[in-house]
């Protein structure tokens, strides 16, 4: 009886293992969409892409700095916006924004 018991504990250990380990090779694939250029971004979201902390477009123009209202759909999502990063010529937390 006792070696039932545990080859039945030791069957639900390892079960709850394996599902922890496939759990995370889930999460893991799902890694946000690096695009390749402006052009690929505008077909998916034609105002670009942004933290979700940013509310208006910083454009600075003849040493003047001022706010615009965000253009099309923004998606705003920090990690689709850190994966596209270098894409944001000015630094202000849009990504292929439209002014």
């Amino acid at each position: 009886m006792k070696t039932t018991r545990t080859l039945g504990i030791a069957a639900v250990t390892l079960a709850l293992t394996l599902g922890g380990v496939a759990g995370t090779a889930t999460s893991a694939s799902a890694a946000p969409r690096v695009f390749a250029n402006c052009t690929a971004v505008h077909q998916v979201y034609s105002g670009g892409i942004a933290k979700k902390s940013v509310t208006q477009n910083k454009v600075t123009s003849g040493g003047k700095t001022s706010y615009r209202a965000l253009k099309g759909t923004v998606k705003k999502d920090d990690a689709l916006y850190r994966a596209n990063k270098k894409m944001d010529r000015d630094a202000d937390g849009i990504a292929c924004e439209k002014s």
